[in-house]
């Protein structure tokens, strides 16, 4: 039950965000650069205070590292469907260039697929059954398990005065991480969007391109004086 209500927050919010950026795609954009540059911004403060306490002062933050590691899979996970939506994952084309137009798009697509279906295993892998796999569970199916048993993570502790207001000593693994669900839709509805957009035409591939040789083509001419 609690698997279903997490996948209907989470069409919900996928539908919610295709429809704002059909309005202000801008916005859109600027919460996804301002969210992974915050994640980014909060490992670098937190590790840097952490190293000054620990080799200054002989002391530290109590959980400082599982916080760490839990923002660097916010900011991989995040990073990922905003990689996709920008065409800035790194992708080797040199071979499938070669092939002829129509033959290209066929494999470029494929590939779109292939991200498609390796967001959807990670989400949910029960319906490959269908298919004959041995296989079930995933980002849903997990946390929906860790909210169920509400087990704390290791050193991860709330203060002190929202562990008075009620809350548990331990900050539960189900708040660290629901980033599974949110950023593995977020891959599944950036995959699917790419796989569009490709079809049409719009976009050539779901990888980047040949960003250096456009760059050394837009800079051919900078150092002639």
């Amino acid at each position: 039950m609690i698997g279903l209500t997490l996948t209907i927050i989470m069409v919900a919010l996928i539908a919610a965000i295709f429809l704002l950026e059909r309005v202000r795609p801008g916005m859109v954009t600027a919460i996804e650069e301002n969210t992974i540059a915050g994640l980014l911004a909060a490992i670098t403060v937190i590790s840097f205070v952490q190293v000054v306490l620990r080799y200054g002062f002989n002391t530290g933050i109590t959980g400082a590292l599982e916080l760490t590691t839990v923002l660097f899979a916010w900011l991989i996970l995040f990073g990922m469907s905003y990689g996709i939506k920008m065409g800035m994952h790194l992708g080797v084309d040199a071979f499938i260039r070669l092939m002829p137009p129509k033959m290209f798009r066929v494999v470029a697509v494929f590939g779109a697929v292939c991200c498609l279906l390796y967001g959807l295993i990670l989400l949910n892998a029960d319906w490959l059954k269908a298919f004959g796999a041995q296989t079930k569970g995933g980002a849903i199916d997990y946390w929906s398990r860790m909210f169920k048993l509400g087990i704390g993570m290791e050193d991860m502790r709330y203060p002190g005065f929202l562990q008075a207001l009620g809350l548990p000593e331990r900050v539960q693994r189900w708040v660290a991480y629901v980033v599974l669900p949110i950023g593995l839709s977020f891959v599944v509805f950036r995959s699917v969007e790419a796989i569009v957009a490709m079809v049409r035409g719009e976009r050539e591939l779901i990888i980047a391109g040949h960003e250096a040789e456009e760059l050394v083509a837009e800079n051919k001419d900078a150092l002639k004086d």
